[in-house]
């Protein structure tokens, strides 16, 4: 009963981050299945044959796919990650309060050191310095990652349509180059964009009871944070 007890509680301590992962697991797959009956179908009609979802995976179509839309995705958490550390929005549920302290805006170097608190905090220095932008520098070097694979992926798409058209082959720098690239990043960076500015606003406004993401239901519209 009592490992039954805490497997369960352990479950409903990580539910939303499993949860998640079940969604983007079962979404990718979906996605490799259909992506790869829509190669299949360019393949045939170009008089090829047709693709399994393994052997899409290897394709550059599947990695500029995948990747494009990664890259927006982190670059999207990393600018709010460091907007929001400097900006304001009053009312919002997704901003500081203008007018009052944040914990944490709290300088570490001042805090009680206990056995729990993080190891950087009680080491100190540059290791301390780093961890402070621990969050920021994460999906920073996430959207890096994305936006190069993108490209590698993208020149790889790029370059089988230019050989199937007579053109000339790039490379991923030259491919970088090209107005495909950043069509490609700036379609999905708006959206990106759009959705963050969206949520900002209409949590002035209004209320989702029992999310973090949204200020109590009998909360003023003035209220911050």
């Amino acid at each position: 009963m009592a490992r039954r007890f805490r497997s369960s509680s352990w479950l409903r301590d990580h539910g939303l981050l499993l949860v998640l992962l079940g969604i983007f697991v079962a979404t990718l797959a979906a996605m490799v299945v259909t992506g790869a009956a829509v190669a299949s179908d360019e393949q045939v009609q170009h008089g090829g044959e047709p693709i399994s979802p393994l052997a899409y995976l290897a394709t550059p179509d599947f990695a500029e796919a995948t990747f494009e839309n990664w890259e927006s995705e982190f670059l999207q958490m990393a600018s709010y990650v460091l907007l929001t550390a400097y900006l304001f929005q009053r009312g919002s549920a997704e901003s500081k309060d203008p007018d009052s302290e944040e914990p944490v805006d709290e300088d570490p170097r001042h805090a009680r050191v206990t056995a729990a608190t993080p190891w950087p905090v009680r080491r100190g220095g540059m290791v301390l310095k780093l961890y402070e932008h621990s969050l920021l520098i994460f999906f920073s070097v996430l959207f890096l990652l994305s936006m190069a694979l993108h490209a590698i992926g993208g020149a790889g798409a790029y370059n089988e349509e230019q050989l199937q058209h007579g053109g000339e082959p790039v490379s991923v720098l030259g491919y970088l180059g090209t107005s495909q690239f950043w069509f490609e990043s700036m379609q999905n960076w708006q959206s990106e964009f759009l959705a963050v500015a969206a949520i900002v606003w209409a949590s002035i406004w209004l209320r989702e009871r029992g999310s973090p993401e949204s200020k109590p239901v009998s909360a003023p519209h003035s209220q911050t944070g």
